[in-house]
């Protein structure tokens, strides 16, 4: 590694290089974006974190494109609600409602722990945010298929 000029972070000269894309700063590498071994429960936290708001992001996207089939016509609309009502389809926002719980929570307790309150209750207010995710999401799938 190349020794950094005085005043200068740890990284810097390497960044600059030209050549191909490596792994050149601090933090997992480019294949560990979503890795989950070697990391501890915030790593993990964060992983799902992520994953959650991908999860998110799609579902948006998806829902755009559900509201412009509105536009096709009532039998383009019609034929897709036969879809989406079918009892697979209806599982999926069960997983959607889960995975929004863990997501608020979490930021929740991200901005708890960067704020420096509750600093040393990060892996209760994790496991909070673990269950109440898992409890949501199978109430909401019990509700949703009519079991409740």
């Amino acid at each position: 590694m190349i020794e950094p000029p005085a005043g200068e972070l740890p990284g810097t000269v390497e960044r600059n290089l030209t050549g191909p894309i490596h792994h050149k700063g601090p933090g997992p590498a480019e294949t560990g974006w979503l890795e989950l071994r070697g990391r501890g429960h915030g790593g993990r936290a964060l992983a799902l974190h992520r994953l959650t708001g991908l999860v998110i992001v799609l579902y948006l996207y998806l829902h755009l494109g559900v509201l412009s089939m509105l536009l096709l016509g009532r039998s383009s609309w019609s034929s897709f609600l036969a879809l989406v009502t079918a009892k697979s389809f209806l599982a999926l926002e069960a997983v959607l409602i889960a995975a929004v719980a863990f997501h608020g929570l979490n930021g929740i307790r991200v901005a708890l722990l960067g704020s420096g309150i509750a600093v040393n209750r990060e892996r209760a207010l994790l496991w909070v945010a673990v269950v109440f995710a898992i409890a949501a999401g199978v109430f909401a799938g019990l509700h949703i298929l009519g079991a409740v």
